[in-house]
């Protein structure tokens, strides 16, 4: 299976922590770790992999690794782990430099050298919870002396190339559970492409990223300025291609390679916003000309018209979970 998922919930308390320290060491690196919370101790771990790329989720109380050179001479997956902090702060020393990081940010450290890391939390509430990419060193496209300078260092991921890659990580860690294994193949080198552009960017070395790898960067960057700005009732592919400094003419020709036009996929995923938000209890009491106002569609009938040729299904029956059987009359379900 590409996505796994384990819990140490299940577990007796006595067995969780080494269960969960013997599970991470096999799913990532071997390390040693220590937690004053090893007799309460409750985390998860969850691991998607894409052809020679591996994404790992990771959530536990307050913890120290450590990983040393009779560790790494025992087994080195040679990889840079990539690691956006979701809650929590985490701290890393390698090669004589110290970093820490909060919620937001990036930081990588080498698997090939030995380093400590700790994690703790920001509050009661707020245990360290992190998603980690490893990127295989023979893969990346970048000197490997320049790629060390960005090891331990705080990278943020508020802007631009960051916060793509940090919605695109975190994007295919919750979809894991029902990615195929073709969606991971197709998933795993656009992970490279996009961990590959971050870095780069950070390194000034854009122009060492291969011209089909930018094309799919370029397509993520407009797939999130797309994401972001659905509610916009007056977005249209001149806004899309203005911001990214491109022709119209240019941009139709990239979503040529796509199932669906640019508008298409405007209408496409407007229509997916509003009909979650009609299956969301908490939204009930919202009349449904005001989520489709929400969603930037200003005419309700044409929402209505336009979510019934796209569903098979008007969406007051969505709303109210009336099924659409096969002779295409919808019956309370």
């Amino acid at each position: 299976m590409a996505y796994v998922y384990f819990d140490s919930s299940a577990l007796p308390p006595e067995d969780r922590f080494d269960w969960w320290c013997e599970t991470v060491n096999r799913g990532v690196a071997p390390t040693r770790n220590a937690s004053s919370h090893a007799a309460e101790f409750t985390g998860s771990f969850a691991s998607l992999t894409m052809g020679p790329v591996q994404t790992s989720t990771l959530a536990f109380p307050p913890i120290r690794s450590q990983r040393t050179t009779e560790l790494i001479r025992q087994s080195d997956p040679e990889t840079y782990e990539l690691t956006l902090v979701l809650s929590g702060q985490m701290w890393v020393s390698q090669a004589r430099e110290d970093v820490r990081a909060t919620v937001g940010e990036f930081l990588m450290w080498s698997s090939s050298l030995p380093y400590v890391g700790r994690a703790v939390s920001g509050s009661p509430m707020d245990a360290p919870r992190a998603v980690i990419v490893h990127l295989p060193r023979a893969l990346l496209p970048l000197p490997h002396a320049k790629i060390d300078h960005l090891l331990v260092r705080n990278l943020p991921a508020a802007d631009g190339m960051g916060v793509v890659l940090a919605r695109h990580l975190c994007s295919i860690m919750d979809q894991g559970p029902t990615l195929t294994e073709q969606d991971c193949r197709a998933l795993g080198p656009a992970t490279l492409d996009l961990a590959t552009a971050f870095l780069a960017r950070r390194l000034g070395l854009l122009d060492r990223v291969q011209p089909e790898s930018r094309t799919r960067v370029l397509l993520a960057r407009i797939d999130h300025f797309i994401d972001a700005n659905l509610t916009d009732q007056t977005l249209s592919p001149s806004d899309i291609a203005a911001h990214h400094h491109i022709s119209v003419r240019t941009l139709h020709a990239l979503f040529r390679q796509r199932e669906r036009t640019v508008s298409a996929t405007i209408r496409h995923r407007r229509l997916e916003g509003a009909r979650a938000a009609l299956s969301n209890p908490r939204l009930r009491t919202l009349p449904i000309r005001a989520i489709a106002a929400q969603w930037g569609f200003t005419d309700a009938t044409l929402f209505s018209r336009t979510f019934r040729v796209a569903y098979g299904i008007t969406p007051q029956d969505h709303r109210h979970g009336v099924a659409l059987p096969a002779d295409g009359r919808p019956s309370a379900s």
